[in-house]
């Protein structure tokens, strides 16, 4: 039987259905993106309706948080319809988020088990991304693999 009348587990991965894997990470990216959006929107509003001295600050960082909340609302767009070019956004988004759940874990208040959920979060993701499962599914191929594809 040739490879094309029994696919192997790579050619399955590449074609076939989206593995749940990479389905939980665009989820958990997806997550993050509407933090973000709620976050930015809650500094603006709070920002509009604030005192005249930081109301500046506020709606300017505001819209900085809504425009970061385009990265990882566009990586799990692009997980989800299995775009090579989406991992990159989506760790980038990760390792971003470690240093915040860091600086949250170490507040006082409600902001502790925020910190908590944050890093859970991004600690997951990673993992769910860097999984081989998920580079064969996005195509990705790891350093001297380039060529591989060719031999076959």
């Amino acid at each position: 039987m040739s490879s094309e009348q029994n696919p192997t587990p790579e050619t399955t991965d590449a074609t076939g259905a989206r593995p749940r894997r990479l389905t939980y990470a665009a989820a958990l990216c997806a997550l993050e993106a509407l933090a973000l959006l709620v976050g930015g929107l809650w500094m603006l509003v709070l920002g509009v309706t604030g005192d005249g001295g930081d109301r500046q600050q506020a709606v300017t960082g505001g819209i900085t948080v809504l425009l970061l909340a385009l990265l990882p609302l566009l990586a799990a767009r692009g997980l989800l319809l299995r775009r090579g070019w989406s991992r990159g956004p989506a760790v980038i988004t990760q390792i971003m988020a470690l240093p915040v759940a860091y600086s949250l874990l170490h507040a006082d208040g409600a902001a502790v088990p925020a910190g908590i959920a944050l890093t859970a979060v991004a600690v997951a993701a990673l993992v769910l991304l860097v999984n081989p499962a998920t580079t064969r599914a996005l195509g990705i191929k790891g350093p001297g693999r380039a060529r591989e594809g060719e031999q076959r």
